[in-house]
């Protein structure tokens, strides 16, 4: 790709984490998606709890003009990588040959995630032969404004729940618990550690306000559920400030008590007292009871996150 072949590289990438910051802003501003993930982003400065992870940063004339970052396959998981192409380096080749390197690298059934399944990452996908094998759809409802679709149905707890706010570290071995039980399918929101948590929490958009736990009366030290919300800033998905459905979580062996609706109305009718006029979330598109449950909620989808690998 350049006079020096790139080297994938493990471990914190402090070098050139803000130079990717920044390829990454540039990119998100010409197409209007975030090109990588939060747990990409989050990889690139971690000092553990990211076994497995690799960086591919490719430079020309001492620019850094393109991002890969690969995942090593666990478990019954496959490997899956993400990539980036500085917009002013497109149209050069660099796309198609980043990602048949993240492919070859990754080993059989490597995923590259395409955000927003955008016309250019289409047509890579197409020079390479590879076929679509998930979707990750974004959905989005406004909370303000005249549209009935506005309005929130009325929060209302069954006298057999309390239902609360995060108090702490105290929840954080139950919040996991519940967590990877009920993602254990799920190649990223499964198998948290503490560091996973703690990684959040101490981010800038952190609020423990916005964390919704549901416990039953007759046992307040099991958590059944909860909803973990969050707030993005002005220009990261839009002009205005947007409440994201963050995690909704319920462990599986309470299922059929309709916790998932009663957290996400919970954490909604937060995000709607702060002011914000719209929420997103993102769901597994084949995850049909997610879905209904969203959609009964007044969300429509707003884009497409694909997954691309060899047929």
């Amino acid at each position: 790709m350049n006079e020096q072949t790139p080297e994938w590289t493990t471990g914190p990438q402090a070098r050139i984490a803000g130079r990717i910051a920044e390829l990454v802003e540039r990119a998100q501003a010409a197409d209007g998606v975030a090109p990588i993930s939060e747990q990409a982003v989050l990889s690139l400065t971690a000092t553990d709890g990211h076994e497995g992870t690799s960086h591919l940063p490719v430079e020309r004339d001492g620019e850094l003009v393109a991002y890969a970052n690969l995942v090593a396959a666990h478990g019954d998981h496959p490997a899956m990588a993400e990539a980036v192409v500085d917009p002013r380096a497109r149209g050069r080749g660099i796309g198609a040959t980043l990602v048949a390197a993240a492919l070859s690298a990754g080993g059989p059934g490597t995923r590259i995630w395409a955000h927003g399944n955008l016309a250019p990452a289409r047509a890579v996908a197409g020079r390479l032969g590879l076929s679509v094998v998930r979707e990750l759809w974004q959905m989005r409802r406004p909370l303000a404004g005249d549209a009935a679709t506005a309005e929130l149905p009325p929060l209302l707890v069954p006298a057999d729940l309390i239902l609360r706010t995060y108090a702490g570290p105290a929840d954080d071995a139950e919040i996991l618990r519940v967590n990877n039980a009920a993602f254990d399918w799920h190649p990223e929101q499964g198998g948290w550690s503490g560091r996973e948590i703690q990684a959040r929490r101490s981010a800038s958009w952190f609020d423990p306000k916005g964390l919704f736990i549901a416990v039953d009366r007759s046992e307040p030290g099991r958590i059944l559920g909860f909803h973990w919300t969050k707030v993005h800033e002005p220009g990261e998905h839009g002009p205005d400030a947007v409440g994201e459905v963050y995690v909704v979580a319920v462990d599986p062996a309470v299922q059929g008590r309709g916790l998932g609706a009663i957290l996400t109305l919970a954490g909604l009718h937060y995000l709607r007292d702060r002011g914000l006029p719209e929420v997103l979330l993102y769901t597994e598109a084949d995850n049909a009871a997610a879905v209904r449950t969203y959609t009964r909620l007044g969300f429509a989808t707003a884009h497409i996150d694909a997954a691309y690998a060899t047929p």
